[in-house]
């Protein structure tokens, strides 16, 4: 079969290998497509070279179909769609045992730290296989992973209908969270130094900030009648913007941090002090996130198709991160299957 593997030093082939058979609890899934993402270019610019072995075929959003299954496997069978959860937990961690099975304290994240979707035949725990609607195109079904994020992000914010949301960066998965939030009743505005992506957010009808053009804290300001946001997601991932984060938020409001920082970051925990601010994190999903991402996507609640600006062959993934890193792209999907499904 074929498979795109991160072999370290900054490179992505294309290579042939051997797919593994399942094993009883195990479904075997012929990948449709593979979306890549930020932390696959974390992992791509070697940024998680002491975590992730090489040569590895990453890769963690996905949809497909199942190809076969393994002795007592009965939640799906083959022919079906389906995505993947693609978290595996030891279940027996303090965590766990708590119930955050998702944050579990020895955490398997399934495309960075074992094998991933970037393979023409990718073979799972039965427990993270998720069916999908078949109603629905498989190209959009990709999509279910990151706006899970999206939806446990919101989730965890405690967001409610008519609050005023600040989106700090409107890449993927900002404008995903900007989306999930909209539809649950806010009023949302994002701030985005890229052009090319303020441009995509206003043309989902959202209103856009250009900090390099004007004073965000003075616009959020007047669009708040002088009390900050009730809730202000920070998904960009830039010291500057974490730095400043605190200051879009109203007395008691929310900054919720969902952009992964590569290393510490500095943040005013003055005014978190001064204002009574709610610091919180927010990393990955649960099978409930999971569940409704579906949903969204399936009923179009998700501009999947506007969002997918790129889908490239299996071959050409690694041209693809150029694309990705250029802010040009929003989501690059890989034609992991070709023109076989």
């Amino acid at each position: 079969m074929r498979t795109a593997q991160y072999l370290g030093d900054h490179r992505v082939a294309a290579v042939e290998a051997e797919p593994a058979a399942p094993e009883a609890g195990e479904v075997q899934i012929r990948v449709a497509y593979t979306g890549l993402c930020g932390t696959d270019l974390h992992i791509v610019h070697g940024d998680m070279d002491g975590r992730v072995r090489r040569p590895l075929a990453f890769g963690h959003e996905m949809s497909g179909i199942v190809a076969a299954v393994g002795a007592g496997v009965t939640a799906v069978q083959p022919g079906q769609h389906v995505t993947v959860m693609p978290l595996s937990w030891d279940g027996t961690c303090p965590a766990c045992r708590a119930g955050h099975e998702h944050i579990c304290q020895n955490l398997d994240f399934v495309g960075i730290d074992s094998p991933g979707s970037l393979q023409e035949l990718w073979t799972v725990p039965e427990r993270i296989v998720i069916p999908v609607p078949e109603s629905a195109p498989l190209r959009q079904m990709a999509l279910v992973e990151p706006v899970a994020v999206a939806v446990h992000d919101v989730r965890r914010s405690e967001l409610r209908g008519g609050d005023r949301v600040l989106v700090i960066g409107g890449g993927p998965i900002g404008l995903l969270i900007a989306t999930v939030a909209r539809h649950r009743g806010a009023e949302v505005v994002v701030s985005e130094v890229d052009a090319s992506r303020r441009g995509q957010a206003a043309e989902l009808g959202f209103d856009v900030i250009d900090p390099a053009g004007e004073d965000p804290v003075a616009a959020v300001e007047r669009w708040t009648e002088g009390a900050g946001a009730d809730v202000v997601f920070e998904v960009s991932g830039a010291a500057a913007a974490l730095r400043s984060a605190t200051s879009f938020a109203k007395v008691r409001g929310t900054l919720v941090i969902v952009a992964i920082h590569p290393v510490p970051r500095e943040i005013d925990v003055q005014r978190v002090f001064w204002r009574e601010l709610r610091l919180l994190g927010a990393r990955v999903y649960e099978r409930a996130d999971f569940e409704e991402a579906i949903g969204l996507v399936a009923a179009g609640v998700i501009p999947a198709e506007r969002l997918i600006t790129d889908v490239v062959p299996l071959e050409e993934t690694q041209e693809a991160f150029a694309r990705l890193e250029s802010g040009q792209a929003m989501k690059v999907l890989v034609d992991v299957a070709g023109a076989a499904l």
